[in-house]
């Protein structure tokens, strides 16, 4: 049996320069012969070059999709205060301390830096059939050097259903648990309470 993705939702951020170093030499399963990174406009598409020459050209191989974002990135945040026995940038104390302003506004240095965002569903993120459980366990070691973000699946692997958490660049133990939803057609065999001659 072929192992599968079936559930998948990823909020995986990383800067693009780290995603770029990752792919330059990752740790490919074995189906995998290598990885072509293709950037169109504001998407990421991180594609699977499959080992097994047999494939069809024809056959689109899994695919990880980002989206490019920029972030302002400050060298100190700016919520933080200074170190003890500097002056306070924060309004804690006795009121304003208007001879102060010019030095309070003194500004952070930034920079705003380009992140690929792993975010979405299967469909979004993980696309394609032909080597998409490979090409999910390549999306999981991103999800481990991923600044912050987290990856949740279900995946079958050998017949047996596999859960996977994994938060801020640590696994985490994860459960499967089996929810009964409501069938179409469920509500029509129970009482209508609203139309009972019964109930007045």
């Amino acid at each position: 049996m072929t192992s599968r993705v079936y559930r998948l939702h990823s909020t995986l951020e990383l800067p693009l320069e780290d995603a770029y170093d990752f792919f330059e030499d990752p740790d490919l399963p074995p189906e995998i012969a290598d990885i072509d990174i293709t950037r169109r406009n504001n998407t990421l598409i991180v594609s699977a070059v499959a080992k097994d020459d047999s494939m069809s050209k024809y056959t689109p191989t899994a695919q990880l999709k980002a989206s490019v974002t920029e972030n302002r990135v400050y060298e100190e945040d700016p919520d933080e205060m200074g170190p003890p026995g500097a002056a306070s940038t924060g309004s804690s104390g006795g009121g304003p301390q208007w001879g102060a302003l010019e030095e309070e506004e003194e500004e952070i240095e930034s920079e705003l830096v380009e992140y690929a965002c792993f975010k979405g569903d299967r469909e979004t993120v993980l696309q394609n059939t032909a080597l998409q459980y490979a090409m999910f366990e390549v999306l999981c070691e991103v999800a481990k050097v991923a600044e912050k973000g987290t990856l949740t699946a279900i995946a079958a692997v050998d017949e047996e259903l596999e859960a996977v958490r994994i938060v801020d660049g640590e696994e985490r133990p994860a459960a499967i648990n089996v929810a009964e939803e409501p069938r179409d057609g469920e509500e029509e065999e129970g009482v209508n309470w609203r139309d009972n001659e019964f109930i007045s």
